[in-house]
């Protein structure tokens, strides 16, 4: 009963292992406009469970600066959905400064069932969050 319950308990934990395989690494989103304007956003889903959030800004103008601005939390995965938590007083700081609570993303992949030509790139789309600009945006996966 004892090697039953160990082994039951260690196949558990690799399924899920696998799972969030599935899910973690980089996420980007870029835009850039013809005068030179940039935004980034860039998510790193790790293995582990934590996240890492970077939100960077370039405006055009006389007197703008750069913006940066940083995130970190845990996540997990259930089905195809994303949940990021930032808990306040031990993920944020002066440095990581926004607040990724209640934020949730849909994965988007091509399903292996998909046998037609079309491209359909791996991505995270934002449908929850406390955060305005966030809120409908995809960002995608870096392959590596």
């Amino acid at each position: 009963m004892k090697h039953l319950l160990i082994l039951l308990c260690l196949t558990l934990s690799i399924s899920l292992a696998a799972q969030s395989a599935k899910y973690d690494g980089n996420y980007e989103f870029k835009f850039e406009t013809k005068d030179g304007a940039t935004i980034n956003y860039t998510l790193t889903l790790n293995p582990n469970g934590t996240f890492l959030f970077h939100y960077y800004r370039k405006r055009i103008c006389e007197n703008c600066k750069e913006e940066n601005a940083y995130g970190k939390g845990v996540w997990k995965a259930q089905k195809k959905l994303i949940f990021l938590s930032t808990d306040k007083e031990k993920d944020m700081n002066a440095t990581y400064t926004i607040n990724l609570n209640n934020t949730r993303a849909r994965y988007i992949s091509k399903s292996p069932r998909d046998k037609s030509a079309r491209d359909i790139k791996t991505a995270l789309k934002f449908y929850a969050s406390e955060i305005t600009w966030l809120k409908g945006e995809s960002l995608y996966k870096i392959l590596q």
